[in-house]
Order: structure tokens, then C-alpha cells, then sequence
């Protein structure tokens, strides 16, 4: 599909960028309810996690999460600047990380690919701070809406500096494009089914839009087969015996996770009249678990 091709071009660039983090892309055990009291601890062991627990407008904890900037279009035509500005990324004193999508203005002071930029974001990483192979990996998110936003939760491997893309696999929990405002995208990526060819499926609310209010998104990963689901419902299931004839399974080492929410580019397209700002993507908690 054209929006998978797209996102495999803002890949290759994430790829040769040393500090990687935030590009995303489209596709059992128990989720974590919402109530936020994790189940089966017999099946499964909390690993890392971050609650967002601090005061408001506090900065994500630099142990966890490095913060990427620029505004270079991240090979997708996007038309975000993303900073490490509170205004863009903070704490909201009640338990949630806020990730804002701000308009700015004309004559704005920094620089895109296009000219001055019009709009500022943020995208976070795990890298080099927590990776892990196999395990249950979600996120609890409010989604932001509007055309041309593109939240997104997703994952690398922890190689791809030495390796490159798609050799490291990239394993996309969660994105979401404004113009789509009940589905949510899965995908995985590696050697013979990346860009256009990648492995992917949608899931879709009967009514309301996925904006409206909090959703769990999980990946469950074991050697062999990775599973997505939204509040506990599977959707899909992906395995070595899937793969397209020549594809490489590179997913037994370990990856990062990934947030950001980006401004326009090539699948989405670019906000229009009906957009408002600021957007917000609202994430209570990512946790990861072991069996």
C-alpha cells in the first residue's frame, strides 16, 4: 500500500539519524485493564515500566527516554519541528506524559525542510536507556485528532545503527492518521517485507473515534510470533511461517520503544482548515513485561 511505502521512507531516515526515535508505521496473555492493576503475575513480570508520575510541566525522566529535535521532514515529508521544550513534551501532575502538537507562526525562528516551521512536536526513545527481546510491550494513549496528525507507539531493533533498516525489523504497535478517526494501524517491517511490501493490518471502532478516549495498546512477542491487540482484542497475528517467500525473521534480539506524534507528510497529508491546535497525545502509562 502507498501509506506503507511512505513510512518506510521516514524509516530510512529515523535510520541514519544516530539518536533514533519516533518514526512510525502501519499492519495472549491479558492487557492491563484500565483500572492500571496489572494481571496474571504468575504468567508475567513487570520489566520496566513509567507511570509519568511527577509534578506538571516536569520534563520525561532522562533515564528512561532521550529526546530527539529536528526538523528535517524524517524522510517523510512531515512538517513537525520536533523539540525537547516542555511545551511539547511534559508531565501533567496527574499520572500522564502530554505529547503537543503546536501550530506556530509564519515567521517562526526555526528552520524546516519547507522554509520556517509551522508547527513543533516531540518524539521520545527508549534507546540505549531500555531494550528488550520478547515480552508484552503497551501503552495506555489518548490519541490526538484532526488531518494530518500521526501518533504513533512503535518499536526498533537495537541494531539498527550497525545493521540499518530494515535488517534491524521494526515492529509498529500503534499509529493513527487524523483523516482515519476509528482505526489504528499495526505493522511489522524487516529483509523482504518493508516499505510497500510490509506486513501490516488495521483495526477499526464500530463508532466513535479513537480521540474520544483511552486506549490500551499492546504487542505480546515471542520467539517466533508477535500478536497486536487493542484492549485486549486481537487483531492480528504474525509468525515466521507468514513471512513472503524470501523474507528473514529478525526479530530474536532486543528493540526500543518509540513515541511521537508528527505534523503532515506523505500518508497523512498536511492539516487543513478543519485542524485545531494544539493537539495532544495524553499517554498514562508504557509498561513491559516478561513471562
Amino acid at each position: 500500500m502507498l501509506q506503507t511505502l511512505f513510512r518506510f521512507h521516514r524509516t530510512l531516515a529515523c535510520a541514519s539519524v544516530v539518536a533514533l526515535a519516533g518514526c512510525a508505521k502501519t499492519p495472549t496473555v491479558q492487557v492491563t485493564p484500565v483500572d492500571n492493576t496489572p494481571e496474571s503475575p504468575t504468567e508475567w513480570k513487570l520489566s520496566w515500566s513509567d507511570e509519568f508520575d511527577g509534578a506538571s510541566g516536569a520534563l520525561v525522566d532522562p533515564a528512561k527516554w532521550v529526546t530527539e529535535t529536528g526538523g528535517s521532514g524524517w524522510g517523510n515529508q512531515e512538517r513537525q519541528y520536533y523539540t525537547n521544550s516542555a511545551s511539547n513534551a511534559s508531565l501533567d501532575g496527574s499520572g500522564h506524559l502530554v505529547i503537543s502538537a503546536r501550530s506556530e507562526p509564519a515567521n517562526s525562528a526555526l528552520t524546516c525542510w519547507y522554509g520556517a516551521c509551522r508547527y513543533t512536536s516531540a518524539r521520545l526513545k527508549t534507546q540505549a536507556r531500555f531494550e528488550q527481546a520478547y515480552g508484552k510491550f503497551e501503552a495506555r494513549i489518548r490519541i490526538p485528532r484532526g488531518q494530518g496528525l500521526w501518533p504513533a507507539f512503535w518499536m526498533l531493533g537495537n541494531d539498527i545503527d550497525r545493521v540499518g533498516w530494515p535488517k534491524s525489523g521494526e515492529i509498529d504497535i500503534m499509529e493513527n492518521i487524523g483523516k482515519e478517526p476509528n482505526a489504528v494501524h499495526g505493522t511489522l517491517h524487516g529483509p523482504g517485507y518493508s516499505g510497500g511490501s510490509a506486513i501490516g493490518s488495521s483495526y477499526s471502532l464500530p463508532t466513535l473515534p479513537f480521540a474520544d478516549d483511552y486506549h490500551v495498546f499492546t504487542v505480546e512477542w515471542q520467539a517466533g510470533e508477535i500478536r497486536w491487540l487493542v484492549d485486549d482484542k486481537e487483531y492480528r497475528r504474525t509468525s515466521i511461517a507468514s513471512l513472503p517467500s524470501g523474507g528473514t525473521w529478525v526479530f530474536d534480539h532486543a528493540f526500543f520503544m518509540l513515541l511521537n506524534v508528527a505534523v503532515g507528510g506523505s500518508w497523512p497529508g498536511d492539516p487543513d482548515a478543519t485542524t485545531t491546535f494544539p493537539q495532544q497525545m495524553i499517554v498514562d502509562y508504557v509498561r513491559v513485561y516478561q513471562r
